[in-house]
Order: structure tokens, then sequence, then C-alpha cells
């Protein structure tokens, strides 16, 4: 055999192998040998038809296929190993010629990736400013209306009621809708099943029926739908509205705290955190962000593309369905238009990962086994079942998960714990 490699750019290598006369021969006496115990030939028992009756039956290209399926695998491993190649994926085989054979691999080889000198970047957190009495006074009314139950009302439908309907609705003729005891929360700025639906049924009375068209918007996620109009017929069984308790201390203690004032502090903190956690989240992404501008990243096309699949599937699921095409189907978008549109924001969350793992690797950044329980038992403790949810955070490929986003955070951390430093270093020596 003989082999040889040229770089191709892009993390990409294509090698040549061209085989030895005699390592074919082998590989047709190889294939022969399987053949002629597998095919029936009149005249001859199975194993027993010589060589040139089993050709002149099942054809020398056949033959040839046969030897040429075990061959190639056999000699594109001898040949990687012998140009000191390391493929992270499977290689693109096209056949140059069959008798002598040879043939060509595109393989792809590691992402390389320098990174700049992170040491060089300066950041200074900005100060989180005091939580405003109108902030504090906002969240306690959000407590408060989580507390709220609802109540039937005799009249008409309001927004911000919670009413029970029976729906149909159709989109030129064709049935699209038909629901009974349909639970909906009437919000104006809601866009289900379609924009404009819930004002349409302020002002109707219990049990009374009432037609109207939409527009079906053209982000409709159904593609033959987008642009047309949807005529619905709806019919309110029942009307509830929201009683809100009082807000006093009677209300804080029902949430845990001795009283109204205790309740106000510990908004008041919470929002402070959250102000404090956005803060952070905000910086470290400016870190991340510089960090890419001044690193050098290079890495081959199928990493894109499976990135572009990963963030496929998920979009998918995100709406409910369990195979990718039946979504492409939907959008009424080729799969190739969906997969360029995704491809900026792949391009970024691949590069963004690669550099931090080059961080990563070079600020020695490891999260252990004992780190991995200690989340899973947090998750697990804020969870109704909490058992059901330990056992599911447990299975190996969850905790695979779990273990990357804590070394994801904790390099993210080293890396502005470093450009905050670096600017301190700076004011102390200005």
């Amino acid at each position: 055999m003989k082999a040889s490699t040229e770089n191709s750019g892009n993390c990409q290598a294509v090698l040549t192998v061209e085989a030895e006369a005699s390592e074919l021969d082998r590989s047709l006496d190889e294939a022969y040998d399987h053949l002629v115990n597998k095919v029936s030939i009149p005249g001859f028992r199975k194993g027993k038809a010589p060589r040139a009756v089993l050709v002149q039956h099942i054809g020398r290209t056949n033959l040839l296929e046969e030897a040429l399926e075990h061959l190639i695998p056999q000699l594109y491993k001898e040949a990687i190993e012998s140009q000191g190649l390391e493929p992270i994926d499977r290689p693109e085989i096209e056949i140059i010629q069959t008798e002598p054979l040879v043939f060509k691999a595109m393989i792809s080889l590691k992402p390389e990736v320098k990174l700049g000198d992170y040491h060089s970047i300066r950041l200074e957190p900005e100060p989180v400013p005091e939580i405003a009495s109108e902030e504090i006074t906002a969240a306690v009314e959000q407590l408060r209306e989580r507390q709220g139950t609802w109540v039937p009302v005799d009249r008409s439908v309001e927004t911000g009621d919670l009413i029970t309907l029976d729906i149909e609705a159709s989109v030129e003729g064709k049935r699209w809708l038909d629901r009974k005891g349909v639970i909906y929360e009437v919000d104006g700025d809601s866009r289900s099943p379609v924009p404009g639906f819930a004002s349409h049924l302020q002002g109707i009375e219990k049990n009374t029926e009432k037609t109207f068209t939409l527009t079906i918007p053209h982000d409709y996620p159904v593609g033959e739908m987008r642009g047309k109009e949807g005529a619905f017929r709806v019919t309110v069984t029942e009307i509830k509205e929201k009683q809100l308790p009082e807000l006093d201390d009677e209300l804080a203690r029902s949430i845990g705290h001795d009283d109204l004032d205790g309740m106000r502090q510990k908004v008041a903190a919470d929002l402070r955190t959250r102000a404090e956690a956005s803060n952070r989240s905000e910086l470290r992404q400016k870190a991340l962000d510089a960090l890419v501008e001044i690193s050098e990243v290079n890495y081959p096309p199928v990493l894109e593309d499976g990135e572009i699949v990963g963030l496929l599937r998920n979009e998918a699921q995100r709406l409910g369905f369990t195979e990718v095409a039946d979504y492409v189907r939907r959008t009424g978008k080729t799969e190739e238009e969906l997969r360029e549109a995704l491809r900026p924001i792949a391009r970024k969350r691949l590069t963004q990962g690669l550099v931090l793992g080059k961080l990563a690797e070079g600020e020695g950044i490891e999260i252990s086994s004992s780190e991995v329980d200690n989340r899973v038992d947090e998750i697990a403790d804020e969870a109704e079942d909490k058992e059901k949810a330990r056992q599911f955070f447990s299975l190996p490929q969850i905790r695979e998960s779990i273990e990357q986003s804590l070394h994801t955070q904790r390099t993210m951390d080293r890396l502005l714990e470093i450009a905050v430093a670096n600017a301190d270093d700076t004011k102390k020596g200005e």
C-alpha cells in the first residue's frame, strides 16, 4: 500500500491510497471464499464451485465490490496510522480506479484553536443600581397575584378572565379546530390560537355563541395556512375572575414570611440578587466575546453541520414535533433553508465552545464527580417528586450534560476573574 496526504484547509485532509496488486488479489480470494458459500449455483454444492464458475454466475463486478467492501476500510485504517492522522468523523471515500485500486478519502481533523492573550482582557464590573421601590411593589404584587383564586362570575367576558369555551375553526372550509371544554385565559397579548383571538372574546355572555374571522399570521408554524382567513365559532360555558387576597401580614405569613414588611425586605433582597446575577452574566459574555475576537479558530465543516442538526432537532422538539421532517413540512420551508438560517447561530456557538474548551485546557479546569452529585441534589431538592427527579438526573447522559454545564460555567468564571483582576491592576497602576 502507498499513501499520501494533502492538506485541503479547514482542518481537512485528502488521503490518497493505492493498493498493491497482491493486496487486491488477496481480497478477491477472500471475497470468493465468502460468496461461494452463500451463492447457489446449479450443478455445484455450496462452497464447491470453482472461482471462474462463480464469476461467470454473479459477474466480476459483484466479486470486486465484495472485495473492495472489506479492503478499503482495512487500507484506510492502515493509511491513517501510517500518516499520523486523527480523524474525528467518518471519511468521504471516492474510488478513483479499481484495478489497481486507488481511492481518496476526505478526512475531517481536530479543530485548531489559537487563543489570543486573554490576560490582556480588562473588564470593570458595573455597579448594580439600587432596587427602585416601584420594582419591589411590582414584585410584591406578582406574589399577591399568584395567591389569587378563580371564582365564577355572572357577567360577560373581560380581559384577565379565565373562561371555559367550546371552539370550532376552519380555514377555506377545512376543519382546523374542534374542541370542547377548553380552559383559556383572556390575555390581549396572547397569540394562541392566533393573534387577535382573545380580543374577540371580550363581551361574550355565558352560553352565547359568537362567530368571527381572523387572518392567520404569515409567521404561523403551519406554512399552508399562512395569510389565509380562519373562521371561528365559540361558545363560552363558564367565566371566572381572579380574586386577590388583601395585601397584609396574613398574606405574608401564608407565603412564609413573618409579616408584610419582612416580605418586602425579602423581595428586595431577591431582586438585588437577580440583578447581580444578570450583571455578572452580561459581564461573562463580554469577556467571552472579547476572547473570541482575539483568538483564531479553525474547524472542519462537519462540526458546524452537526451543530445545525442539533439546533434543528431542538427547535422541532420545542414546538412539540417528535420528527424533524414533520416540523420542516409544517414550516413551509425546505430543510436546507432552515439549516442556512441556523448556520450563523451554529457557527457562533461552536466557536465559543471551542475557545472555552481551549481555555479550560490551559487553565486546568475540571469538574469532579462529587460536584456533579451536589448539583444533582440541588436540582432534585427543588422538584416536587425529589426521588424521581434524582433518578432522572442521575442517568449517565444527564450527568454528562450537567458536568459540561458546570465546566462551561467555571471556565467563564475563570475568564471573568482574570479580566476583572487585570482591570483592577490597571487602576492600581494609574
